[in-house]
């Protein structure tokens, strides 16, 4: 089966009465045109989308084929994440910034003072010394939260 467009979201009315199968795409791989996959029921899926993906990305709950009476969703499976928290707002600058510096990829978090990346021990250990509250721990990625300006696969 091949996928080449994007058909709508999960939750979309017109997929109510469709069995889902889930096709893991890990965080690092969702900014990616083309994809080998099998989906949690073992359908083998190609993936072969535009240019649009590679500023869209895949996101959770992306349906992706219609196969009989199931759709296919990604699944953007949880990784291992550093959660950190700023209780200093004077922080926030120097913390987006020692992120940035090593091109890691960030997330806003639940509030304007937390802020989510890709698990490092070395990163872990250089925010600790900042003096902001470090958290390692998995999360599903929420690309709509990104503030990076792409994804990258330095640190998978």
């Amino acid at each position: 089966m091949l996928a080449e467009s994007i058909l709508g979201k999960i939750n979309d009315e017109k997929f109510k009465d469709f069995n889902i199968d889930y096709v893991d795409i890990e965080w690092h791989e969702a900014f990616k045109k083309i994809h080998k996959k099998k989906t949690h029921s073992g359908v083998e899926i190609g993936i072969k989308l535009g240019d649009f993906i590679l500023k869209r990305g895949l996101n959770d709950g992306d349906v992706l084929a219609i196969n009989g009476d199931s759709i296919i969703v990604v699944n953007i499976p949880e990784t291992m994440a550093l959660v950190v928290d700023v209780e200093d707002n004077h922080l926030i600058p120097k913390v987006c910034y020692e992120i940035g510096n090593r091109h890691a990829t960030l997330f806003s978090g639940e509030n304007h003072n937390q802020f989510i990346t890709i698990y490092d021990e070395p990163m872990k250990e250089m925010l600790e010394k900042l003096g902001v509250k470090v958290e390692a721990k998995k999360v599903k990625f929420d690309f709509d939260k990104r503030i990076s300006a792409s994804i990258n696969n330095h640190h998978h």
